[in-house]
């Protein structure tokens, strides 16, 4: 492989951002190992190029604290979100037990729920119970 003196930095930035993510001007100065690797303002134009030829795309280039990446554009989002369903959770048995006899017989405690159901409940459920707001401690006895 030999190094070309004067490499095409538009597609070799185009390429490095696509397949790494968020990279930083430092970064991409460190692709090129040539004895003078590009300045910052000659990057910066190129970025700025790149970032011109993505207006009419379905993507851009954004600048952020982490440094520059191509993202979807915004108005995409409701085609986009058809690419990835949202399965329904499953609850298990013992969890929807439980949840019936706390809004059955309210306020219950946790020694009443582990006699009517008769084994014990598991920390796990009351916190998933928990996490999804169906339930919440109002006191102790």
């Amino acid at each position: 492989m030999t190094d070309n003196p004067n490499p095409p930095l538009k597609p070799i930035l185009e390429a490095a951002l696509l397949a790494a993510g968020p990279l930083t001007i430092e970064v991409l100065q460190g692709l090129f190992t040539e004895a003078e690797p590009p300045s910052r303002s000659i990057l910066r134009a190129v970025l700025t190029e790149l970032q011109q030829d993505c207006v009419e795309r379905g993507i851009e280039l954004i600048e952020t604290a982490m440094g520059f990446r191509f993202q979807t554009k915004a108005n995409l989002t409701p085609w986009l979100k058809r690419l990835y369903t949202e399965r329904p959770p499953r609850y298990s048995r013992a969890l929807l037990e439980t949840l019936a006899i706390i809004a059955y017989r309210q306020p219950i405690t946790r020694q009443e729920i582990e006699t009517i159901r008769g084994i014990s409940v598991s920390t796990d459920i009351i916190k998933k119970l928990q996490d999804y707001n169906w339930i919440r401690v109002l006191a102790h006895r």
